[in-house]
């Protein structure tokens, strides 16, 4: 190292680059303040007495401490049921959604595939277009998807959205890896498995994420295609028509004690909230490590 590289490294910061750091810590303290507040409140409320919660003044600590808006929730008729089959379509639907649109971006993926342009632009058109609720219903119908729990995951196996963003990390993975691979005869679907597929980490589970948030927070569905049938109910279908009933018993504190105990519409809402959220919190954290790209970095050299 010669001199003029020790001064450069011994250099302080200058009063510009001191500026930009503080300006950095600050404003990313005030973007998680931001973000977590919201949250806080919610819980701070959702373990709050709701009569108490209607006077206001509740932020991050519950003035009246009770369980009462919570189990209000979970003693719902069909919540369990619900529960189950929520975990369910999230967990199947996830897994093959995954598999069928991994499968299919690899394939659509391979240079030698005919006209995987023309079904690329025909899937870019799908997600703008649609036969519409009632066709739509019709074709389930027909199909026999009503009624029953495949209704939840057979539509959703293959998304044009999730189905491009794989195939566009597909595609940027060095061709070099796949020639490599058939020089020493794999196959396409060794290739698949133990090439390709260990390198989309980073994009399965952002996938994943996506489909998975998309399952667990449906409940249109639920209510379009199985209303009649309690056996496939769905969680936040029941949550739902549970803050339906509290919200129409009107907006009297008082009338609210006397029909479903000391809960009102805001407490109950934020109970719900807190549940519906909280597995998705709990799963997040596992998934963020692979949000990183650049795996194929140093894995070819040219």
């Amino acid at each position: 190292m010669t001199s003029t590289d020790k001064k450069n490294f011994s250099k302080k910061p200058s009063a510009a680059d001191t500026a930009f750091t503080v300006f950095n810590v600050v404003f990313m303290i005030v973007f998680v303040v931001i973000t977590l507040y919201p949250v806080l409140n919610t819980l701070a409320i959702s373990l709050n007495d709701g009569t108490d919660a209607l006077k206001g003044g509740i932020y991050l600590v519950p003035r009246k401490f009770t369980w009462k808006n919570y189990t209000t929730v979970l003693q719902k008729n069909n919540l369990m049921t619900g529960a189950l089959i929520t975990v369910a379509r999230t967990v199947i639907g996830t897994l093959l959604a995954l598999v069928m649109n991994a499968i299919l971006a690899f394939i659509v993926s391979r240079p030698k595939f005919l006209f995987r342009k023309q079904l690329s632009l025909f899937w870019v058109i799908t997600m703008y277009v649609n036969g519409g609720l009632i066709p739509t219903f019709i074709l389930y119908k027909n199909l026999h998807l009503t009624n029953t729990f495949w209704v939840y995951v057979v539509p959703g196996v293959i998304g044009a959205f999730n189905m491009l963003v794989i195939r566009t990390y597909m595609n940027g993975l060095p061709d070099s890896l796949v020639e490599s691979a058939q020089l020493d005869g794999a196959g396409y679907t060794t290739i698949f498995v133990k090439i390709i597929s260990p390198l989309c980490k980073p994009v399965y589970a952002t996938v994943a994420l996506f489909v998975a948030v998309g399952q667990w927070n449906s409940w249109f569905d639920a209510m379009l295609y199985n209303r009649m049938s309690g056996e496939y109910t769905t969680l936040q279908y029941e949550l739902m028509k549970l803050l339906s009933s509290v919200t129409n018993q009107g907006a009297s504190a008082e009338s609210m004690k006397n029909a479903v105990g000391a809960v009102t519409p805001t407490s109950v809402r934020a109970a719900a909230t807190i549940i519906t959220m909280l597995p998705i919190i709990c799963i997040y954290p596992f998934l963020q490590k692979y949000f990183v790209t650049g795996l194929t970095l140093g894995g070819v050299k040219e």
